[in-house]
């Protein structure tokens, strides 16, 4: 019996995000397609998957013993896809690759001049964008690749890849801003002066505003916006050492900072990646060996 790939992808990503609806803001699609989807894919097994008495779906002892497999099933389907990609010897005529300004400026810069070497005719187009808008990006086909901080978890539509690379992030006012001239700052005695936060378009509601806030999509205009004297920022410590001009910030001193962050390569699975695309996952996965010529 063939079963509905989305009726897979669907009962994965609902066990994942704990709830139909969950699904499918994760999946972009609407709730009934979701939960049609589900109970086509119950009719084929001729089993309930999911118990719906209570408000949030729980496992069933049959779905339970069937998630392993259609997780199998997709893990084995996506392989096949890049597979495919790879014996088809597919050249993107364009590459385009959502950066994160979290990436270290000198990898960027390796990394743009072994891609023009390696494939000089494909156009490689750079696009800005942090978290959510990352996925969205991806999940729409307007992007092949894209960085992004780490997170727990992505939908199920969506590859990801650990980085060997890290980002550290620390805290930073103007040099004339008056928390400039304090010393050891607690994070709850910052909650009295306004945060320059980052907020991507697809605006995440779960973080609510712990004291007067402005938002940017991007972390260089929240540095712009910081240089300006508008208020503190978390920034990538690169970022400010390539663009912020000499002593235009100034580092806080605040306990637990710096940070490290981890980052994250992502793709479509469905609309894998080609040569060029393939090539630079490679590269950035052994990242710093500098695989240039491989």
């Amino acid at each position: 019996m063939r079963y509905s790939p989305e009726g897979l992808t669907a009962f994965v990503e609902t066990v994942a995000s704990g709830s139909f609806s969950a699904a499918a803001r994760k999946l972009r699609k609407s709730q009934s397609t979701i939960s049609t989807a589900i109970a086509n894919l119950e009719a084929d097994l001729g089993v309930m998957l999911f118990d719906r008495s209570s408000r949030q779906p729980k496992l069933t002892p049959e779905g339970e013993r069937a998630l392993s497999y259609v997780q199998g099933i997709l893990a084995a389907s996506e392989r096949l896809d890049e597979l495919a990609v790879w014996l088809a010897g597919e050249m993107e005529t364009r590459l385009t690759f959502v950066l994160s300004d979290t990436l270290h400026p000198d990898i960027l810069a390796d990394l743009l001049g072994a891609f023009d070497k390696r494939y000089p005719h494909t156009e490689f187009e750079c696009l800005i964008g942090e978290n959510e808008d990352v996925i969205d990006l991806l999940q729409k086909g307007r992007a092949q690749l894209g960085l992004t901080e780490a997170q727990a978890h992505y939908p199920t539509d969506i590859g990801a890849m650990r980085l060997p690379m890290q980002s550290k992030m620390d805290i930073y006012v103007a040099s004339h801003h008056p928390l400039a001239r304090e010393g050891i700052l607690l994070e709850e005695q910052l909650r009295s002066w306004r945060e320059l936060r980052l907020n991507t378009y697809l605006e995440n509601g779960s973080m609510a505003a712990r004291g007067p806030v402005w938002s940017a999509p991007n972390y260089l205009m929240l540095l712009s916006m910081a240089e300006q004297g508008f208020g503190w920022c978390a920034l990538p410590a690169a970022l400010v050492e390539e663009f912020s001009g000499a002593k235009k910030l100034t580092r806080l001193d605040v306990p637990g900072w710096p940070r490290s962050i981890l980052i994250d390569l992502l793709w479509n699975k469905r609309t894998p990646p080609g040569m060029a695309g393939n090539w630079l996952r490679r590269y950035l996965q052994q990242w710093p060996d500098k695989p240039a010529n491989r």
